[in-house]
C-alpha cells in the first residue's frame, strides 16, 4: 500500500511557481524548487515526475490564477466596456507595484516565459498560445460591447485593437521589471485606453 503524501500538493504547487516566475525556467535549479516548497528531491520527482512538469503545472496555475482574475473584470458588464478595460489596467498597474522587490517588479510569468522558451519550446508555445487566445476573444468581445455601449469609439478593427490592449499590457509588465515605477505605468495605461477613444 502507498504511504500517503504528507505535504501540500497545491501550496507546493504555488511555491514552486513562485520561484519559477523570480528566476526563469533555466536559472531555477532542483535545489531552488526544494528550498521553495520544503520537499526533498525525491517527493518533488515522484509527485512531479520532473523539473519540467513541475514546471508547466506550475505555469498552468499561474495561467489559471491571473487569467480567470483577469477575465472576471473584463466580464462585469455591470461597467462599459471601456471602464472595464481600464479597470484591467488598473489591477496590472496595482499588481506591478505591489510585488516589488529592489525597485522592480517579478512582471508576469507568461510573459517571462514567452520570452524566454516559446521560440524554442512548442509544449510552452502551445500553452501560452491557447492562453492568449482566450484573453483575445474576452477583448476583441469587450471592445465590440464597447461599440455598442458608445465607450469604445475607435474605427481599428477590434481583433487589432485586443491585440494592442493585449501587447501594451505585456509592455508595462516588462517596463516593470525594468525598473518602471506606479505614475510611469499608470502614464503607458492612459495613452492606451486613449487609443480606443480617439
Amino acid at each position: 500500500m502507498a504511504r500517503p503524501r504528507m505535504f501540500d500538493e497545491e501550496r507546493a504547487l504555488d511555491a514552486a511557481m513562485h520561484t519559477f516566475w523570480e528566476k526563469g525556467y533555466e536559472a531555477t535549479s532542483t535545489q531552488d524548487l526544494c528550498e521553495a516548497t520544503g520537499l526533498g528531491r525525491s517527493s518533488i520527482y515522484n509527485t512531479f515526475k520532473s523539473k519540467r512538469d513541475l514546471f508547466e503545472r506550475a505555469l498552468a496555475h499561474y495561467i489559471d490564477t491571473m487569467t480567470t482574475a483577469q477575465l472576471a473584470i473584463l466580464e462585469d458588464s455591470r461597467r462599459s466596456a471601456a471602464d472595464r478595460i481600464r479597470a484591467l489596467f488598473a489591477m496590472v498597474v496595482d499588481g506591478e507595484t505591489e510585488h516589488r522587490a529592489g525597485g522592480r517588479s517579478p512582471g508576469c510569468l507568461t510573459v517571462n516565459t514567452t520570452v524566454e522558451l516559446a521560440a524554442h519550446d512548442s509544449r510552452t508555445a502551445a500553452l501560452l498560445e491557447r492562453d492568449t487566445a482566450r484573453r483575445l476573444a474576452v477583448l476583441r468581445a469587450v471592445v465590440e460591447e464597447g461599440r455598442r455601449d458608445g465607450s469604445v469609439t475607435s474605427r481599428r478593427d477590434a481583433e487589432a485593437l485586443a491585440r494592442f490592449v493585449n501587447a501594451a499590457i505585456g509592455g508595462m509588465r516588462v517596463s516593470s521589471q525594468g525598473g518602471a515605477d506606479r505614475t510611469t505605468l499608470e502614464s503607458i495605461a492612459e495613452v492606451a485606453l486613449d487609443a480606443l477613444t480617439p
